[in-house]
Formats: structure tokens, C-alpha cells, sequence
């Protein structure tokens, strides 16, 4: 039998060769040899030719100056005068600043292969009344198409048979499932949730929707350039000053170890680290507030964000429907009422009257009723006997259809729930309305202050939902949004993005659906609710929040802001301590191995002032959750 060892991933070919360099480096420190070999040159082999050849293809190649050109000077500069120790020490580093700098930047994760999995294979295509199964590809415009209850539309068309309700957050982010009948039309990768229906086909292959968002994911340009560091982006200045200041140096004193000394001490260690090593440390600040932070230049693109764009269902609210109110308007008392329709919705397939069985058992004891005679009404509701009764549950339609009368009074009551974008179940017995139950995505707790923290902080939020005007706007007011666009199709929310970005607003977008992909590509910065965001949305996002708690957005934001501020003050700690070293050196007070020590040092400082980041906390100015959302809901019995 043959056993295959499977090593971690840091195990790797760089990170054996960092960690012999720095075993060199410490050897070599503690003057220990082997045979008067000195371990340093395994540190200048390991880690400092990688360096030389690098900057030597770069400047041969393409005459791109680095700074690693400057560290290849000093390296072969203090290696000539025999000053092996200082040549390893700087090796070292700068090859520690390059592992930092490659641990920030991550590969662009694309969910491509995601999204087209969510494209059927398959269609039912019924011809000569006979069903044939055939690859989806081939379905031709006109065809007639099956769908049962639980598959997902192979393609987009009109339905021309049948009545169902349709799971389209997958192309509107919608929490609800939407009713439909003869004459509607459905999408490709939308899920029929109960009810067989026929459908002719309008659009077929690339001109699908499913396969439009595809596209659109595809075409998005994410713009992810990675960190320049700043001594790379300085590095041909501060190649020309330092070979400047070392000839002249030269020349001056005839020491040729003043020179080799300034060589050495230009080399931009600190500078090198002052970014990689905040970096780190803040996104290993937001990992512990959970946020997956997936490339290492977000953390200075979230600090420059001036606007943060929200989807609404999963994001801002739970994405579920639940019970929001109910009301009798007959003899019954509410919770008998809610009993009742219980009782008619346990053998229900629609997902209101799921929601409507598991808030009752969730809040309530009492049995259930036992149910004959059920009957679902595709498209409308149902009907049961309970008790003797005659009991019907459903939508405005089956009141109709059942000739059953709703009061001005009721339906004026009704219609304040319809504005806020809820849905109504109707509730009669025996041929009289008894009733009705609300039912809509709940928002979340923290919502309107996460919201307002933004606010504070100075990121203006925007919401882009695919809901209707009334549901947006209400859902807005409650948390103290003005800008609000609804009825947004996945390319809406792109354009509206491309507008705001237009204006030279930085733009951040918040969302979990796959209708939410494409936004977050196009976004500045894509964030992805993990825990019950698609695999599509988290891979096209840039930032996971893995455990959907969105009230920890504004400590992301101002921790970005404070991870900039830090490497600034790095970057300023660097440019000080080059100067009083370069000054050191041209007065003889420094020799290169002093010198390497002095920017060893300096290295140690930035990284322990970027440590101070892996503690941080942004305190606020509000306290999350403190908020008690003001409802503007008619006064009735709350579930």
C-alpha cells in the first residue's frame, strides 16, 4: 500500500528557503561557523541572488528601475569589501517585506463556474403532446416547454398553461416568491416552487437572462491593481541619490566603506515593510470581526470609499418572510385565526404558508388542527375543511373567484401593508372573510445603525434592490436612507454603480444574491454576505462577511481608514531614519554592519507599531442595536 503525504499549503519551496536564509542570518549573527564557513552566504544565495536576477531581467528586459536594482547594488557592494553579515541581513529582509506583500494580494476568485452550473442542462419540451427531454441549448424560440414543481426555467418565455409561484432571487434578489400566471413571463435559472406549468420559449442559449448575468460578470473589469510599494514607486530617485551620494562620498574621502555603508543603508527595508506589515495586521483585525478580507489592496480602497451601495434582502433584512401582523375582522380572536390558517397551511408546498406554520409553532404551543378535503389552488391559495368548516387561505384573486366581499375598511388597512411591500394572505370560512395574516422580509436589528455609523463616519449609503418602489421606500425611511433606486435588474445595479463612480464617487457595494455578482465586480469594493450570500456573489466579491453580522461594516470601514493612517506614519518613520543614516554614514559614524543593524531596528519598529493594529477597535459614536426601528405599520396584534 502506498501513502501520499499531504503538507500544508505554506509548505513551499519560497518559504523553506526564507526560513534557511533567516537560520543563515542568526548563524551568522551568533558567529557561528562550520569549518570557517560563514552561514551567511546561504542567506545571500537564498534569499539575495533571487534578488539580483530579478532586478538584473527587469532593468535588462524591460529598463523597469526597482528598488530591488538599489538592494542588488548594496548586496554585491558589501559582499566586494567582505561585509558578508550586512549583504545577508538585508537579503533577509527584503525577502520577509516580499512573503508580507504576497500574503496581502490574493488571486481574483472568479464565480464564473458557479454561475453556469445555475443554468438547467436540460428542458421538457413537449411536442406532438409528447414530453422530450433535450439539452437546453437546443430549445428553439416557440417551443413549448414543461416545467415541474422544484426545476429551475431552461430558458426565458411566457407561460401559456398553468398557474405557480417563482423563486426569482436569483435574477431580482426578491425575498418572496412571486405569483404567476397564463401570460407572465419567466426567466431561465428562476425555480418553479410547486406546480407543473407549460411555457413557450421567447429567448433561447446566449440571449437568456441566466446567461446575460453570466456575461455581465464576465465583462466586468475588477481594476484589482495590487500595492505598489513605496520605495518601488521612488525607486529610480532613490537609485540615482544613492549612487550619487556614494561616489561623491567616494570621492570626498577616498573610504570606499563610506560608500558601500550609504548603499547599504538606502536600501528600503523599512519602507518595504511599512505597508505589507500594516496590511497583515489589519486584515487579520477584520478576520477576527469576520471579514475574510480576499486582496490585499482593499484595505486602501475601502479607506478612499465615499459611497456604499446595499441590496436589500439578505443584506439589509433576513431574507425570509415571516409574520408580521395579523387581524380579525370576524369572530374569531387573532390567535384562533392564526391557529386556523395554520392548521389549513401544514400541507401547503407555497412558501408563505411555510412561513406562516413555522412562525406559529415557533411562538405557540397549542396543536395544530387536523385537516380534510385539502385542495391547492395553483397560483391563489387553498382550501380545507377543518372542524366542519370550509376554510379558504390565498391571495385578492381567490376572494374574488370564491365571490367573497373585503370591506372598504379592511382594504384600506390592507392597502397600508401592500405599500410597505408585504403580502397579504386572506382567510375565509365558510364563503365569510374571517381575516388576514401579513407577512414580510423582516429588517435587521442592527440595520438602521450600521446605517447610520456610515453615515458618521462619511460613507453616504445608497439602496439598490430589485423590490418595488413602495417596499424600497419604505424599507429606506426606516433606516434613514435617502438615495434609493428599486426595481433594479442586475444590470441596473451596475449602471447605477458606473454613474456614482462617474461622479468620482468611490463606491462600495454590499450584497449576497447572484443577481449581486455583477455589482460587485464593477464595484470599488465588493462585499458578500458568507453565511447566506451565494457562492456566486462571495466569489465575485472582494470582502466575505462570513458570519452576516453587518453591524461590524463600520468597523471595517474605519478600521481600513486606520490602517492607512498607520502605514503613512510607517512610511514617514522610514523616510527619517534612511536620512539620519545616509548622514551617519557620509560622516563615517556608521560602517555597513552598524548600519544593517540600524535598519534592522527600523524594520522592527514599523512592525511593531503596524502590530498595534491587530487590537484596535472602533468604539463609534452610536451603540449597535440600541435602535428600536420606528414601524410605521397599522396598530394590530404584532406575532
Amino acid at each position: 500500500m502506498k501513502f501520499t503525504k499531504s503538507w500544508p499549503e505554506w509548505v513551499n519551496r519560497d518559504n523553506i528557503m526564507l526560513f534557511l536564509g533567516g537560520v543563515g542570518v542568526v548563524l551568522s549573527l551568533l558567529d557561528i561557523t562550520l569549518y570557517g564557513f560563514d552561514f551567511a552566504w546561504i542567506t545571500i544565495v537564498l534569499c539575495g541572488l533571487p534578488i539580483i536576477i530579478g532586478a538584473a531581467q527587469a532593468l535588462w528586459e524591460d529598463f523597469d528601475v526597482k528598488a530591488d536594482l538599489l538592494v542588488s547594488l548594496a548586496l554585491i557592494a558589501a559582499v566586494t569589501i567582505g561585509e558578508t553579515f550586512a549583504a545577508a541581513e538585508v537579503a533577509f529582509i527584503m525577502q520577509v517585506g516580499s512573503m508580507l506583500e504576497e500574503m496581502t494580494v490574493s488571486k481574483a476568485q472568479a464565480g464564473i463556474e458557479r454561475l453556469v452550473k445555475l443554468t438547467p442542462t436540460t428542458a421538457r419540451v413537449v411536442r406532438n403532446n409528447q414530453e422530450e427531454v433535450i439539452p437546453a441549448e437546443h430549445v428553439e424560440v416557440g417551443d413549448i416547454i414543461r416545467v415541474l414543481p422544484g426545476e429551475s426555467i431552461p430558458v426565458d418565455g411566457v407561460i401559456t398553461v398553468g398557474e405557480t409561484a417563482i423563486d426569482q432571487s436569483v435574477m431580482t434578489g426578491e425575498s418572496l416568491p412571486v405569483d404567476k400566471m397564463v401570460g407572465d413571463d419567466v426567466s431561465s435559472g428562476t425555480v418553479n416552487q410547486f406546480g407543473a406549468f407549460d411555457m413557450r420559449a421567447t429567448k433561447q442559449g446566449e440571449d437568456s437572462s441566466i446567461q446575460r448575468m453570466i456575461k455581465l460578470v464576465q465583462s466586468v473589469d475588477p481594476g484589482n491593481a495590487n500595492i505598489v510599494g513605496i520605495a518601488d514607486r521612488w525607486a529610480t530617485w532613490i537609485v540615482v541619490i544613492a549612487l550619487l551620494a556614494a561616489i561623491c562620498t567616494y570621492i570626498v574621502t577616498g573610504e570606499i566603506i563610506r560608500s558601500v555603508t550609504i548603499l547599504v543603508v538606502f536600501c528600503p527595508c523599512a519602507l518595504v515593510l511599512a505597508t505589507p506589515a500594516a496590511i497583515m495586521a489589519g486584515i487579520s483585525n477584520a478576520s477576527h470581526h469576520g471579514f475574510l478580507v480576499r486582496r490585499g489592496n482593499i484595505m486602501e480602497r475601502l479607506a478612499e470609499v465615499t459611497t456604499m451601495t446595499f441590496d436589500k434582502t439578505g443584506t439589509l433584512t433576513y431574507g425570509v418572510p415571516t409574520v408580521s401582523g395579523i387581524e380579525s375582522v370576524g369572530a374569531l380572536s387573532n390567535e384562533s385565526l392564526y391557529n386556523l390558517v395554520a392548521s389549513a397551511e401544514q400541507r401547503s408546498e407555497h412558501p408563505l404558508g411555510k412561513a406562516i406554520v413555522k412562525g406559529y409553532r415557533e411562538n405557540h404551543t397549542d396543536a395544530l388542527s387536523d385537516v380534510s378535503d385539502f385542495k391547492m389552488i395553483s397560483g391563489k391559495g387553498l382550501s380545507a375543511t377543518i372542524n366542519g368548516q370550509r376554510v379558504i387561505a390565498g391571495n385578492e384573486t381567490l376572494m374574488n373567484v370564491e365571490s367573497i366581499a373585503v370591506s372598504e375598511s379592511v382594504a384600506e388597512r390592507i392597502n397600508r401593508y401592500l405599500d410597505q411591500g408585504s403580502s397579504i394572505v386572506y382567510v375565509a370560512v365558510n364563503g365569510v372573510l374571517e381575516g388576514y395574516l401579513a407577512l414580510a422580509d423582516k429588517v435587521r436589528d442592527e440595520s438602521r445603525a450600521v446605517i447610520d455609523e456610515l453615515d458618521n463616519i462619511g460613507v453616504t449609503p445608497v439602496l439598490l434592490t430589485g423590490d418595488n418602489q413602495n417596499t424600497a421606500k419604505t424599507i429606506a425611511s426606516r433606516l434613514h436612507i435617502s438615495h434609493v433606486v428599486a426595481n433594479c435588474l442586475p444590470e441596473d445595479k451596475m449602471s447605477h454603480i458606473e454613474e456614482l463612480q462617474a461622479k468620482k464617487e468611490v463606491v462600495a457595494m454590499i450584497g449576497d444574491g447572484v443577481n449581486d455578482a455583477p455589482a460587485l465586480k464593477k464595484s470599488d469594493v465588493g462585499i458578500a454576505m458568507g453565511g447566506i450570500g451565494s457562492d456566486v456573489a462571495v466569489d465575485a466579491a472582494d470582502i466575505v462577511l462570513v458570519n452576516d453580522a453587518v453591524k461590524e461594516l463600520p468597523h471595517m470601514v474605519a478600521l481600513s481608514k486606520r490602517t492607512m493612517k498607520t502605514i503613512k506614519i510607517n512610511l514617514a518613520f522610514s523616510l527619517i531614519l534612511n536620512f539620519v543614516a545616509i548622514v551617519l554614514a557620509i560622516v563615517g559614524t556608521l560602517n555597513p554592519i552598524v548600519g544593517a543593524l540600524v535598519h534592522n531596528a527600523g524594520s522592527l519598529l514599523v512592525v511593531a507599531n503596524s502590530a498595534l493594529l491587530l487590537k484596535w477597535t472602533y468604539k463609534g459614536v452610536n451603540n449597535y442595536g440600541a435602535y428600536e426601528l420606528s414601524q410605521n405599520t397599522p396598530q394590530l396584534a404584532k406575532i
